[in-house]
């Protein structure tokens, strides 16, 4: 390959909104950068590139096949569902992704979100700012359950490297920690902790938070009858992709009352469709797929990326995640 390669950023907004520059990446070869591109232009503006760079903008077998100067694939993110991974291997396209940068910040956020649920600090702000508190005469009120995490049961679906955390941090709340993992994974070391059956899990957790990627056979397993094992008042947390949930089951299942809370920073379709009926749903928190976005996330993202490309151009690509369909081209 040319020493100095064509590289295209299809959607680049988000990973430096204007506090996270390009230089390392953009060193590496002639570097064009688009804020965001409408599936229309895809075609257009990665036509010719050599590198192709995607966090949200989809790579289809049908784009793939009209960019035929594609030589490699980095994705921006951690979750790789926007490419055809196997039409890409098929092709003899290796495709990186981008593992462990946001770990510890997607596991705080994970924390925030199920505090949110739990204590609703900034309803409570709220309330007192608007004389709540004034009006009711007493040295201390509250509007919502306050719900202590100690001795209850977190279930962790996907056992990876936020997962792991999560868990970890579920466990210095004094949680007791279950987990799901389709594959063979290290225990954690506390008290309790155990591998357990998805429905098992579901059953006999207080919390369920989702760290498993989308993938063609879980999309909406998170259904009506996952979701009608879990304890009454339980909670869901979902920072992984919104289409591992059924939405519409998760809103009756919050507006009957038998879950007692969600908190979700993904949805299915991301901004979401006004249709959407978790936006009208009982004690739903929503947020607009932020876990992620901690500066220094973003740095190390834009650093490891860097790093991808510059291993490709070595001609040992790290980071794969479609090893397995991986072919040589002529």
């Amino acid at each position: 390959m040319d020493p100095k390669p064509n590289i295209v950023v299809l959607d680049g907004a988000t990973l430096n909104p204007g506090d996270n520059p390009w230089d390392e990446v953009a060193a590496l070869g002639a570097f064009a950068l688009h804020d965001r591109t409408p599936e229309e232009f895809t075609v257009e503006r990665a036509r010719g590139a050599d590198i192709v760079l995607t966090n949200k903008t989809r790579l289809p077998a049908a784009v793939l096949d009209r960019l035929p100067d594609c030589r490699f694939v980095a994705v921006l993110a951690t979750g790789y569902d926007v490419v055809d991974v196997a039409h890409a291997g098929a092709r003899g396209i290796p495709v990186s992704n981008v593992p462990g940068y946001g770990v510890e910040s997607v596991a705080q956020f994970v924390i925030a979100q199920l505090l949110a649920l739990c204590r609703r600090v900034e309803t409570h702000d709220s309330l007192v700012r608007s004389g709540e508190w004034t009006r009711c005469g007493e040295f201390t009120f509250w509007d919502t359950p306050q719900v202590e995490l100690a001795g209850k049961t977190l279930g962790v679906v996907g056992f990876g490297a936020i997962g792991r955390r999560v868990a970890q941090l579920g466990a210095a709340f004094g949680m007791n920690v279950l987990a799901h993992a389709p594959r063979p994974k290290e225990p954690l070391d506390a008290p309790g902790f155990a591998f357990v059956g998805l429905e098992e899990l579901f059953e006999r957790s207080d919390v369920v938070s989702l760290h498993c990627p989308l993938t063609k056979g879980n999309d909406s397993f998170v259904d009506a009858r996952l979701l009608g094992l879990m304890r009454p008042g339980g909670f869901l947390v979902n920072t992984a992709r919104g289409r591992l949930v059924n939405e519409a089951d998760l809103a009756r299942a919050l507006n009957s009352g038998h879950l007692a809370g969600a908190a979700l920073d993904v949805l299915a379709v991301e901004p979401p469709d006004p249709a959407n009926p978790l936006l009208e749903a009982r004690n739903c928190l929503i947020t607009p797929h932020m876990a992620w976005a901690s500066l220094t996330a973003r740095k190390r993202l834009m650093s490891i990326t860097a790093a991808n490309i510059r291993a490709f151009l070595a001609g040992q690509p790290q980071n794969l995640v479609n090893a397995d369909y991986l072919t040589e081209t002529a």
